[in-house]
């Protein structure tokens, strides 16, 4: 499914002051799945750390927050050589270990050709020891639910889509057009805007398995 929050991450790697990035929002709106998918479109690689559900992954940390001792050890662990600038470092749940947290800012310093995106709750990462957040180091999304037109693109609506973008907003509609919006847009009430609900939509049409 097709996310607007691309643009701006396409956006964020072409930048030339280009900082780590932290993607925030709440769980279950796509933050991971948008992620890798945006790393196998624009990189030659994605190297994929979750730090919930490999704990042991924080251990990596400890000793010093070098950047470029990090990156062999990760590159270790991911079994492939990191290469600066083709691979997407993608670190997930970023909020289960302060440490990778705080070596953002050394990875902003001192190896800024790394491209790294990091992604957590906004509950995880308030919850996260303040001395841990890279302030001034990173740059920084938010991602919501999907919205009406990203529900729209997600039922294969692309040239309604396209319509009403190009639509002057102070010409009315035409009332098959308003009729198809009014439809889609009951359906986007009960259904809502998370992926999961949407997905599940798309494939059965079933409101009972949405539910």
């Amino acid at each position: 499914m097709k996310r607007t929050i691309y643009d701006s991450l396409l956006k964020w790697k072409n930048q030339k002051d280009r900082k780590p990035l932290l993607l925030e929002g709440v769980r279950q709106c796509g933050k991971t799945y948008a992620l890798k998918e945006f790393g196998k479109k624009n990189y030659k690689d994605v190297a994929y750390f979750d730090f919930e559900d490999v704990p042991s992954l924080c251990d990596i940390f400890q000793p010093d927050l070098d950047p470029y001792r990090i990156i062999t050890q990760l590159s270790l662990r991911l079994g492939r050589k990191i290469e600066p600038g083709s691979t997407l470092i993608i670190f997930d749940e970023v909020s289960f270990c302060n440490r990778a947290l705080t070596s953002l800012k050394y990875f902003c310093d001192n190896a800024p050709e790394y491209h790294i995106v990091c992604a957590g709750s906004l509950l995880g990462v308030k919850l996260s020891k303040p001395n841990s957040f890279p302030v001034g180091k990173i740059n920084r999304l938010k991602m919501q639910p999907m919205s009406f037109k990203e529900f729209l693109l997600a039922n294969s609506e692309d040239l309604l889509v396209e319509y009403i973008d190009a639509n002057d907003p102070t010409v009315k509609l035409s009332e098959p057009v308003i009729d198809k919006l009014e439809t889609y847009l009951n359906y986007y009430f009960v259904i809502g805007g998370m992926p999961e609900a949407v997905s599940s939509w798309i494939k059965d049409k079933d409101i009972q398995k949405v539910d």
